[in-house]
């Protein structure tokens, strides 16, 4: 998929790599799996080959990109024929995929330094009699 023109054009944005730091990866992952099955988790998805928005959030770029955005790609690219629901088995096969994307992503792109605050300094007393 790496070779695939389309597929390789796909990168997370500053924001979607900040919004995937913040929720962490049980979180993200969790809403992979719901996102999945949900687009394309059906034997007939509704609207197959348009369901997935190209932007929005991490895991959708990460469909593209992995070529799990509608039955028609899964088949291609992954061998998991359609007409059918997903198995609990495939389900994990294609949440593993986005998300071993969305963290090499991640890695790619650090996350930009933390910006310490000095602590706050007492207020000066006047030692002036």
């Amino acid at each position: 998929m790496r070779r695939s023109t389309f597929r390789s054009r796909f990168h997370l944005s500053a924001s979607d790599c900040e919004y995937a730091r913040a929720k962490g990866r049980a979180t993200i992952e969790a809403h992979a799996r719901d996102l999945l099955a949900g687009r394309i988790g059906a034997a007939e998805p509704r609207n197959d080959g348009r369901q997935t928005p190209m932007r929005g959030h991490p895991v959708f770029i990460a469909q593209h990109a992995t070529a799990t955005c509608c039955r028609g790609c899964v088949a291609k690219w992954h061998g998991i024929a359609a007409g059918h629901q997903l198995s609990d088995a495939e389900l994990d096969h294609l949440v593993a995929i986005v998300m071993a994307w969305i963290e090499a992503e991640l890695s790619a792109q650090p996350a930009p330094p933390t910006r310490i605050s000095p602590p706050p300094t007492a207020p000066q007393s006047s030692l002036i009699q």
